[in-house]
């Protein structure tokens, strides 16, 4: 038979159809002893091969054959099972690859907004697990102070200042308006891109970081009061990603080495 003809299987009664190349990418699996004839156990049946398996485990199976990575569904939870039919075709690599299933589940990235609202003011720190959550917020939020010593000047002075940064982990800012002690009166706008607006009501400015975080694929999973004295309230969000697929590094050695594709 050669590389290029066409294979049909009937896996447990789902019908697949594929190149015999395809199915010999492993020279010691299973599969590639059924095309040879050398397993008895797959029998030939109106053209197909009957294989006496799950047919839907088996599409991972063929798609990790297709293209030597390992992309499942985030919901996938048959791991155990998907790791029994590679053991049965005798695909080594893929069984590898499926004994780092902790590398397999997905990882939820938190964020927490802690707000106060203190009369014409508004505080904001924000916390996140995922260091580069936060340096995305970081290169979006800018803190625009205005400061007008003169008051009947019509001139206006806009001082664009990035949130502050305690640690890797969170940033904090705040907006509205405040008087100094020389009865200077200051007020903060807080911008968010890609939104163009300068907002100075904390209710607002609320809004839109919610929405940033909606968009960037986190959901509102709680609300809490951190302290009913000042009012500080919490919004914690999460958002879990999929890592990326597991795939094969083929080297110049005999042995097949596995590695987390970046």
């Amino acid at each position: 038979m050669s590389g290029q003809e066409l294979v049909t299987l009937n896996v447990g009664g789902k019908v697949f159809t594929t190149r015999s190349s395809t199915l010999k990418q492993f020279p010691g699996s299973r599969l590639m002893r059924m095309l040879d004839g050398r397993d008895k156990e797959f029998k030939m049946v109106g053209g197909q091969i009957f294989v006496d398996r799950d047919g839907v485990l088996f599409s991972f199976i063929l798609d990790f054959l297709r293209t030597h990575q390992l992309l499942l569904p985030t919901d996938f939870s048959d791991h155990l099972r998907l790791q029994r039919e590679a053991l049965f075709y005798e695909l080594s690599p893929l069984v590898d690859l499926l004994n780092q299933e902790h590398m397999l589940q997905p990882r939820p990235a938190l964020v927490e907004v802690h707000f106060l609202s203190r009369n014409t003011q508004a505080f904001f720190r924000v916390f996140g697990s995922c260091s580069k959550t936060i340096e995305m917020l970081t290169g979006r939020i800018t803190v625009f102070i205005e400061q007008s010593s003169a008051p009947a000047s019509p001139q206006m002075t806009l001082l664009p200042l990035p949130p502050q940064r305690p640690s890797y982990h969170d940033l904090v800012f705040q907006c509205g308006s405040d008087s100094t002690t020389d009865n200077q009166t200051g007020i903060r706008y807080v911008s968010i891109k890609p939104d163009n607006r300068k907002l100075a009501n904390g209710t607002n400015v609320l809004g839109l970081l919610m929405d940033t975080l909606l968009m960037e694929g986190f959901h509102l999973v709680g609300t809490r009061t951190v302290s009913s004295e000042d009012r500080t309230e919490c919004y914690s969000f999460e958002r879990i990603k999929k890592p990326d697929a597991l795939a094969m590094n083929k080297t110049l050695k005999s042995e097949t080495t596995l590695m987390l594709e970046q």
